[in-house]
Parts: C-alpha cells; sequence; structure tokens
C-alpha cells in the first residue's frame, strides 16, 4: 500500500489508546511509514539510471526493513523516545510496523505483478517470505477503499478529539483544522 495509507493507519491506530500524547501518537504513527525508509532507493536508481554504473538499491533492497528485527528495533524506539506511557507507545508501534507489513502483504503486487515477499525474519533467515498469491495491485480500487476509510476516521477523530494528524507539525495549524471541522460538520443549531 502506499505512504498515506500506513501513515493513517498508524494514526487510527494510536487513537485506540486516547491516554498518549502528541509525542506518543506521532510514534505510533511514523512506525507504521518507517518500513518504507528502505524505498528511498528509488531516488538513488532514479539519479543513476543513465549512468556507467546504474544504482538498484530500490529493486534490490526494498522491503528488507520488512522483517521482525526492524519490527523490534521501532518498537524498542518508540519505548525510549516516549515521555509517558511508555510500554503502550512501544507495544502500539510495534503493532503498527506489523500493520504496514499486513497491508503490504495485501495490496502491495507491483505493475508488472510481481508481489513483494517480506523477508520476516532478515537478517538471520531468508526462509520466511510472507506473501500472499490473492495480493491486489498497488492501484487496486481495495487501497482506494481502505485510504478513504483511514481518512474518514482520521475526521472523525479530529472532530470528536480535538487533534488531528496535523499536531505533529503545528499546533497552530491542527487547531485551525479542527475548527473548520468542527464548523463544517456540527449540528446546526436552530432558533
Amino acid at each position: 500500500m502506499n505512504p498515506l495509507t500506513h501513515f493513517f493507519t498508524g494514526w487510527v491506530l494510536a487513537n485506540s489508546a486516547p491516554s498518549l500524547g502528541t509525542r506518543e501518537r506521532a510514534i505510533v504513527t511514523l512506525a507504521g511509514v518507517l518500513p518504507d525508509v528502505d524505498g528511498l532507493g528509488a531516488i538513488a536508481d532514479w539519479a543513476t539510471r543513465n549512468s556507467t554504473h546504474p544504482l538498484e538499491w530500490f529493486s534490490r533492497y526494498h522491503h528488507q526493513l520488512h522483517s521482525l528485527t526492524f519490527g523490534v528495533i521501532v518498537g524498542g524506539l518508540g519505548y525510549f523516545i516516549a515521555r509517558k506511557h511508555r510500554w503502550t507507545a512501544c507495544l502500539l508501534a510495534f503493532a503498527s510496523f506489523h500493520l504496514h507489513l499486513l497491508e503490504d502483504v495485501l495490496g502491495a503486487r507491483g505493475p508488472d505483478g510481481y508481489n513483494w515477499p517480506i523477508p520476516y525474519l532478515l537478517p538471520f533467515s531468508n526462509r520466511l517470505q510472507l506473501t500472499w498469491s490473492g495480493q491486489w495491485a498497488l492501484n487496486g480500487w481495495q487501497n482506494f477503499a481502505i485510504t478513504g476509510a483511514l481518512l474518514v476516521a482520521t475526521f472523525w477523530l479530529a472532530w470528536s478529539r480535538g487533534y488531528s494528524p496535523l499536531e505533529m507539525i503545528s499546533k497552530r495549524a491542527d487547531a485551525r483544522f479542527v475548527a473548520t471541522i468542527r464548523q463544517r460538520f456540527s449540528p446546526s443549531k436552530s432558533h
């Protein structure tokens, strides 16, 4: 699935624990995106595509961080970066990471029909490759439907709780966004 879907999945999961603060919600949200940092190799591939020695980092290394080992590291970082509710942040970061893997197993087939396997036990073993023969295309309607549902959930959470993912960037922008949503979607009072 695309990074936005992973982002909103992490955000919705982070809101399953109302006691988490801004920092902890950001940890859980970003844990759902972090496995795709290995996808940045696509930039190097593109930049060197016409050179005598083009890099193939994306094709060689994409999904290499989609492993249990990296998931444990992400969960551990969640514990150490969190200021409060450390274990909740740790466990939800670990879960957010694994939801990313599940989403990729379900819907990350490339345009060439390749099902990206997830080498779950790397770097210790290459034996367990998570894949599903029914994996839908990255641009399949299922991914759009899931992303749409997550956006609706994100807007509802912003409206009902008073904060949105924008809180990770700017408290002021977050407050304006929430005020706008509440104004737009609040029942009108008739006099």
